[in-house]
């Protein structure tokens, strides 16, 4: 029974993975208007699965990493209930952030779940050094590499585009329609429901003029944007599936790789039902971008996260693409200080609530049993 609670739990972190990681890969897909939220969110899922499949083949180094190994003793990695408490912990974190739209890391929540059911099960016996080392220094350089990589790569970029007479002209974009909103009105005689009749959202956005072998730029610069994208959600399936995974190891009656297929699964169903709030925010609200603006930042991703993954550095996508974004944003000047430091801040709280989660799911689970 602890056991298919074990699987259940880890599916539950695979869905709160799913809700706030899947739109991230094609975040600017939406932000520059290349396409519409429906056509971008099934693009995710579809190459997210993929990278998650990949996974079974590329990422056993940090199935290792994830299910414990070196930072607790072999026995308690062997006990299921260390492993539920850091699927919940992580997993509660992770879906309160989507809730309430902030785009955090599920490797942050699954570092900051691994010390805090670590610690209260064994104290200070836990590998301190291993968990800076291997967890934490990926975790904080990461993001800073990716904005100086993109604030680089798009001044390049957008020199050549400049020497191939490449130019920019602004463009009147009418993205999907607005929900109507319902707003109580309540008097003292009586109470009320008024609709709000659906709007278009007008907003000017850059386009890119001119060919390139007889072929319109924009047209092979949308391609490749939307390439991009799909590497940037491969290598978030790549890198995020065998983290979860690395929570099931002590079921040895499963086979690992339907383990990867049951996460691939849950996860992308997380993405498809509940990505929009997240979506919103780092599509919109970080930086206003075009779509040469948008390839440049997946590139970078893509790049970084892919590389992490093979050579079994727990980097998170999230902060990695946040960075980028951010990078490019730093560029252009059209940053939002205000947006980014709620991000930050969210992402300081995701290690100690993480913790906490998890090392009270111990403590209770311990009690249980």
């Amino acid at each position: 029974m602890i056991l298919i609670f074990l699987f259940v739990a880890a599916c539950f972190l695979a869905y709160s993975n799913g809700a706030n990681d899947n739109f991230k890969g094609v975040a600017t897909l939406f932000g520059s208007g290349t396409t519409n939220y429906k056509k971008a969110i099934s693009w995710a899922t579809i190459t997210t699965f993929s990278g998650s499949i990949a996974a079974i083949f590329l990422a056993e180094e940090l199935v290792k990493n994830f299910s414990g190994k070196g930072l607790v003793p072999n026995e308690l990695i062997l006990n299921p209930t260390f492993a539920i408490s850091i699927a919940i912990g992580a997993a509660l974190t992770v879906i309160m952030a989507t809730k309430m739209g902030m785009p955090i890391s599920t490797t942050h929540s699954l570092v900051g779940a691994l010390f805090g059911a670590g610690v209260m099960a064994i104290g200070f016996d836990f590998n301190f050094t291993k968990l800076g080392r291997t967890f934490l220094v990926p975790l904080i350089v990461s993001p800073l590499i990716a904005a100086v990589f993109s604030f680089i790569a798009y001044i390049i970029f957008r020199f050549f585009r400049k020497k191939l007479n490449i130019t920019t002209k602004s463009g009147i974009y009418i993205p999907e329609k607005q929900e109507s909103e319902l707003i109580a009105i309540s008097t003292n005689k009586m109470n009320a429901k008024v609709e709000i009749s659906s709007t278009y959202v007008r907003r000017t956005i850059e386009t890119y003029s001119g060919e390139l072998l007889d072929i319109s730029s924009q047209r092979i610069l949308d391609n490749l944007h939307f390439l991009s994208a799909g590497i940037v959600s491969f290598a978030r399936g790549l890198n995020d599936t065998p983290k979860i995974v690395g929570l099931l190891v002590i079921i040895n009656t499963l086979n690992i790789k339907w383990g990867m297929i049951a996460v691939a699964i849950t996860m992308a169903l997380g993405g498809l039902i509940n990505a929009k709030k997240v979506g919103i925010t780092m599509s919109k609200k970080i930086t206003s971008m075009n779509s040469g603006q948008g390839f440049t930042a997946n590139i970078i991703t893509g790049l970084l996260v892919t590389t992490a993954s093979i050579h079994g550095l727990p980097v998170s996508t999230t902060h990695v693409s946040v960075g980028s974004i951010f990078g490019i944003g730093t560029v252009t000047k059209k940053a939002d200080p205000k947006m980014i430091s709620k991000i930050l801040l969210s992402w300081v709280l995701t290690l100690p609530i993480a913790a906490i989660l998890s090392g009270l799911m111990f403590l209770v689970l311990e009690q249980i049993s």
